[in-house]
């Protein structure tokens, strides 16, 4: 089932079951499905709360999780439609602050298919059909709304945003953002970019990071197009992750800011865009301390997620002193955000399970050579097609690994960790592989 979608209440999965046999069965992009299908619910997406919309290939959910938290410490009422969800389908869909209700999400879906089920439309594309029907009939302030695949052609494409954001740029999903297509960039880079800021609208501002020159000439040139209002970082504003804090600058002024609630290097770029999202639009004012306090209450599971006791952690004895880390790192740049965020002289035990359609030559590389001492253990990815875990441990044996096995399942690693001097471990490479590590954690996201 896509995106491993189960529900414990009866009625939800009665949907997902259904969602599932009407369904293409696959991903598929075009915004013509959705626009069909939103068009026999009245059109919701054009009833929303002002959106704040986020592309980017890493960082994209962070940067909304920093959002959220900064508008909520202002007082604002926020509903956020993210993907995937971990554990449970509802952590997708939060109204006004909660994750949705199964009693209110089983209606949901059932009046999109049952309005919609003869359209064709994807998973994804129903999906978010039914958060932005839950978001036009409830109040709220605001809506932050994270990019499902791309940006261009990606669902969530439809809505007509008060601000847009393009988080980090990496090559990712490369047989939908890669395919052959008359009019698109054929460098890789130049094309991704290229899809990311295929979310740019008319007049409304869109904010980016600093990339690489032919990923800036390529967001640049989309930008010109449409017309819409370019704030790059470097240009229109400035920030730096100092030891102390973030400083930030724009033509507003400069900002003294903490560092993120959320650990890694990269955090500080992905709360700088938030906070440069917020700079740069004109509905809201959010004072400096409530920029503040969301940088520091801002929480997005899986990302950097240091465990807590449970049922897995356990299994270990004693606790290594440095921490059992989760992250979904399924792509290089995301495995090298890691790596350079690793104590490099931290003896470190790393759990992998990758999906097929991943490079996992590139993310085992950097997750091998992230400290000077490093032993892998591969395990497959429950309900998905996966790398064979014995290629995973060959490949880090070939990187330089101080040891490699591979495990039947997550359980079976840590019982082969119990007792450990490891002095940190990671469990990464598949966000699904961390929905199951949480689920067994006693970790549900919520």
């Amino acid at each position: 089932m896509p995106d491993h979608a189960v529900s414990s209440d009866p009625a939800v999965q009665a949907q997902l079951a259904r969602l599932w046999s009407l369904s293409p069965g696959a991903d598929v992009l075009g915004l013509s499905r959705i626009t069909a299908l939103l068009a026999r619910l009245g059109d919701p997406h054009l009833r929303l709360p002002p959106v704040f919309h986020v592309a980017g290939t890493n960082g994209k959910g962070s940067t909304c999780a920093f959002l959220r938290a900064m508008l909520e410490s202002g007082g604002k009422r926020v509903h956020v439609y993210s993907s995937p969800h971990l554990v449970r389908f509802n952590e997708r869909i939060r109204i006004a602050g909660e994750l949705i209700e199964d009693a209110d999400l089983a209606v949901l879906l059932r009046e999109v298919l049952d309005a919609g089920g003869d359209i064709g439309a994807s998973f994804f594309e129903v999906t978010t059909a039914a958060a932005f029907l839950a978001f036009s009939r409830s109040p709220a302030d605001a809506c932050v709304i994270e990019v499902g695949l791309g940006g261009r052609l990606d669902a969530t494409n439809v809505v007509h945003p008060l601000i847009c954001g393009i988080a980090g740029l990496g090559i990712d999903h490369e047989a939908f953002l890669l395919a052959d297509e008359a009019g698109t960039p054929a460098e890789p880079m130049a094309r991704i970019a290229f899809e990311k800021a295929g979310i740019a609208k008319s007049g409304v501002p869109i904010v980016t990071l600093n990339y690489p020159a032919i990923a800036n000439e390529a967001v640049s040139a989309v930008a010109g197009a449409k017309r819409a209002i370019l704030h790059r970082a470097g240009d229109s504003w400035r920030s730096e992750a100092k030891p102390a804090g973030i400083w930030y600058s724009d033509e507003g002024g400069t900002l003294d800011l903490p560092l993120p609630s959320l650990p890694g290097l990269h955090q500080g770029d992905n709360a700088a865009l938030a906070v440069a999202m917020l700079r740069h639009q004109r509905t809201f004012s959010i004072e400096p301390e409530h920029v503040a306090a969301g940088i520091q209450r801002a929480f997005w599971p899986a990302r950097m997620q240091r465990l807590r006791d449970g049922p897995l952690t356990r299994m270990l004895g004693d606790q290594p002193s440095g921490g059992v880390w989760l992250d979904g790192a399924h792509n290089e740049s995301a495995a090298a955000a890691i790596a350079a965020a690793w104590p490099s002289d931290a003896r470190t035990v790393v759990v992998i399970g990758m999906l097929a359609n991943k490079d996992a030559n590139s993310v085992v590389r950097h997750l091998t050579k992230m400290a000077a001492a490093v032993q892998v253990i591969a395990i497959p990815v429950p309900g998905h097609a996966h790398h064979d875990p014995a290629d995973l441990a060959a490949i880090a044996a070939r990187e330089g690994a101080l040891s490699t096995t591979a495990a039947a399942d997550v359980e079976q690693a840590f019982a082969m960790l119990s007792g450990t001097d490891a002095e940190r471990i990671l469990i990464a490479g598949s966000l699904y592989l961390t929905g199951e590590v949480l689920s067994r954690n006693d970790e549900i996201p919520s």
